[in-house]
């Protein structure tokens, strides 16, 4: 990492000020708030946030911890203040910037790679902490935002969705972002708030799908690492067509069609074991047949074609 001694000028004018930045940003409703679902639609109104002083500096580019309040109250308080982290550019701007959404498990990384290169080329991202990840997870617990308990996991996908609608209200608010290009990011699990948020939000200029799909109950019934979930719900009398009709307002194929003619790209794996081809495909089709790559390879597989898939996620938001 470069020493704060060999950062450029420009550099140093995007953490002059040490200071926290408290505020106040506005929800302002969409044009066709009325069009959206109405479990999906938020009110106008007032958000504060925390934004702290950058770290990590780097010639390309700053982070920040930001922390907002969610426009949901869930249980749990922890859960109630979204937690994400800045990635902006040097410089003035205006920037592309893009919402980026992480995967089920592991450490993060990824979706910080990610947010580091898009930064390093001139995009801002801001990485966000879904329903009950990192920070937002409740002390002394394991609740994940996706298991057999759907009185907490269909709640939590809802809350994230809005999160999301607001991480780009406070996107928005800053000078330094293009608010002509404000994107949606995610990866494997990301990938479906992604697509759900960009559905659900029309302000999303640009929509990158990595790894996803949709009709979810359908092509993970039979999936072994889903049959154990499937089953548990079997045991409270909810069969595949219960569940279905349940997880259609969540399924991101329910609302896709409100993405024809956005600007949406998928990257795809030919031979992905966990989202299968046949699940992107139903998203593709619902979606309006937007731009999509496929990688001859299996969903970790994709690992082998990250750089491909980054200089073609930086050339979508850029554009």
């Amino acid at each position: 990492m470069t020493s704060i001694m060999a950062i450029s000028a420009a550099a140093l004018l995007a953490f002059a000020d040490p200071a926290r930045e408290e505020g106040n940003f506005e929800f302002t409703p969409s044009m066709g708030e009325d069009s959206i679902p109405e479990m999906y639609r938020l009110q106008g109104r007032k958000h504060w946030f925390q934004l702290d002083p950058p770290r990590r500096p780097e010639e390309s580019h700053t982070t920040q911890a930001l922390r907002f309040d969610s426009p949901v109250a869930s249980p749990f308080p922890e859960n109630n203040t979204v937690h994400a982290v800045y990635y902006r550019p040097v410089g003035r701007g205006p920037f592309p910037t893009t919402v980026v959404l992480d995967i089920t498990g592991g450490d993060q990384s990824l979706s910080r790679l990610i947010s580091t290169y898009l930064a390093r080329n001139g995009v801002g991202a801001l990485f966000m902490q879904m329903a009950y990840y990192g920070p937002r997870r409740p002390p002394g617990t394991s609740m994940k935002l996706m298991s057999a308990n759907l009185l907490r996991t269909l709640p939590g996908i809802r809350q994230t969705v809005l999160d999301i609608r607001v991480a780009r209200a406070w996107l928005a608010s800053r000078p330094e972002v293009d608010k002509a290009r404000i994107g949606v990011s995610g990866t494997s699990l990301g990938s479906l708030f992604a697509a759900l948020a960009g559905s659900l939000e029309p302000r999303f200029d640009r929509v990158v799908i990595l790894l996803g799909g949709g009709g979810m109950v359908e092509g993970f019934h039979d999936h072994p690492q889903a049959r154990p979930v499937f089953r548990e719900l079997a045991q409270y009398g909810l069969g595949k067509e219960t569940i279905a009709f349940l997880l259609a307002p969540y399924d991101p194929a329910t609302w896709a069609g409100r993405l024809k003619g956005r600007k949406v790209l998928m990257l795809e794996a030919s031979r992905d074991e966990i989202i299968s081809p046949a699940m992107a495909t139903c998203l593709w089709k619902a979606a309006g047949q937007p731009e999509i790559v496929w990688f001859d390879c299996t969903h970790y597989g994709a690992i082998a074609y990250l750089g491909e898939a980054l200089r073609r996620m930086r050339d979508h938001l850029k554009s």
